[in-house]
């Protein structure tokens, strides 16, 4: 969440900036700012309150020492009143703290000055494209269709099992899934990551540490009977490896990835653009995730993109990377980065990778500070990003790659499969 630091010292500029997010933040941070206003008041008298109760146990003490009985009898009354009196204003200050944090949940990141505006993805900016577009016939067949013809998917087995949305891997598809995955950790390994094994489901303070709550609730599987919620990326419990932790100054950059499935309800999704790996509510995906001192974080950056790029380059694909514009972001997120890659078949562009940097924001719910040689604590920057999501991976690879002999697997992965072509 935003810091009251950064609220108080320009209001109207976090206003602005809001506002490129298409929201409207007038009236919540000008009511933070009233509240903080008050909270400053009371925490004044509170302090003032705890400075005279030091000199009068003081007082105290050197009364008993000389006999005067009556009179610290009398202090310690004035002391009982003023304890009582601060029990009050301690319940005023939990009060406003409260509502300060009760709004501060609901203001999204604002975004970094870099990020452009507009309020859909058709005002997304294209920053970068590489890799060579298929030559496929009038007759190439979608990823759905090949899945089937090669038996490497089967999503009808899936809708038995469990329902839309969960589909099953077989044979080679699922020896050729295996091989991805081991792919991205062994390059995550090669970049300086210190692979993670997290655990799939997550408590409320987790998912409020990386702001999936209060934000995304109705897009996570809840397990009402214990309280805990099916992680919708890895990102949440890795990132929240570091809540409540003071990193040491020099213990920094934390550079960990993590393999994992993935669970998103996917709600008011329909269409021809969810049919087949397109959008799914069970899927693989490799993320990385960086804390950083706020002066590296967008070098951080920078390295992670140029990471995932280097993936798709492996994998043959052609692909652009898209600059996304306030609209389009994630309530969080401070500026995100899009890598799209192309799906010949199906002649459109499949999101596979969302790289981003939350500066303070997630830290501050977090409390994930660092100390600095100057011994003080300031919050982390935190970042993530997805190398690679694997269902619009595995897609573009079968539809690309589709050949009359059958289809062609990537040089880079045949070491992992054992074969070179599906047939």
């Amino acid at each position: 969440m935003l810091t009251l630091q950064l609220i108080n010292e320009n209001p109207e500029d976090v206003i602005r900036r809001l506002a490129v997010k298409q929201f409207d933040g007038r009236e919540p941070i000008m009511r933070v700012v009233e509240l903080d206003k008050q909270r400053k008041k009371i925490q004044k008298l509170r302090d003032d309150n705890a400075a005279v109760l030091n000199q009068m146990a003081a007082q105290i003490g050197a009364l008993m020492k000389q006999g005067k009985k009556d009179e610290a009898n009398e202090a310690k009354a004035q002391v009982a009143q003023l304890k009582t009196s601060n029990k009050d204003i301690d319940d005023q200050l939990s009060g406003i703290e409260a509502q300060i944090k009760e709004i501060l949940l609901s203001v999204p990141n604002v975004p970094y000055e870099g990020v452009p505006e507009g309020k859909t993805a058709d005002d997304n900016v294209v920053e970068k494209t590489g890799g060579d577009m298929p030559e496929l016939g009038d007759d190439a067949l979608p990823h759905w269709d090949l899945a089937k013809k090669y038996n490497l998917i089967d999503f009808d087995l899936g809708v038995k099992i469990t329902g839309a949305g969960f589909p099953v891997y077989i044979g080679k598809g699922a020896r050729l899934q295996r091989a991805l995955i081991q792919f991205f950790l062994d390059e995550a390994n090669k970049a300086g990551y210190t692979e993670i094994q997290p655990p799939y489901v997550v408590n409320e303070a987790s998912g409020l540490g990386t702001g999936q709550l209060p934000d995304k609730e109705g897009q996570m599987y809840h397990c009402q009977v214990d309280d805990f919620y099916l992680i919708p990326t890895a990102e949440v419990p890795v990132t929240n490896i570091y809540r409540d932790v003071i990193i040491p100054g020099d213990a920094l950059p934390k550079k960990n990835c993590a393999y994992s499935a993935c669970f998103r309800r996917e709600a008011g999704s329909y269409g021809k653009d969810v049919r087949g790996l397109n959008r799914l509510h069970q899927f693989d995906k490799v993320e990385i995730v960086r804390i950083e001192k706020p002066e590296n974080s967008y070098a951080a950056l920078e390295e992670m993109k140029d990471h995932v790029q280097g993936l798709l380059e492996k994998l043959e694909l052609p692909w652009h990377i898209l600059r996304l514009c306030g609209g389009d972001m994630s309530f969080t997120s401070a500026i995100t980065f899009d890598f799209e890659v192309w799906s010949g078949a199906q002649k459109r562009w499949l999101e596979v990778s969302s790289v981003s940097n939350f500066e303070t924001y997630q830290a501050n719910r977090l409390k994930c500070r660092f100390r600095g040689e100057d011994k003080k604590t300031r919050l982390c920057h935190t970042l993530n990003g997805s190398a690679l999501a694997l269902p619009r991976i595995m897609a573009a690879l079968l539809e690309n790659n589709q050949t009359p002999e059958g289809i062609k697997v990537p040089k880079v992965l045949q070491k992992y499969t054992g074969f070179d072509i599906i047939n």
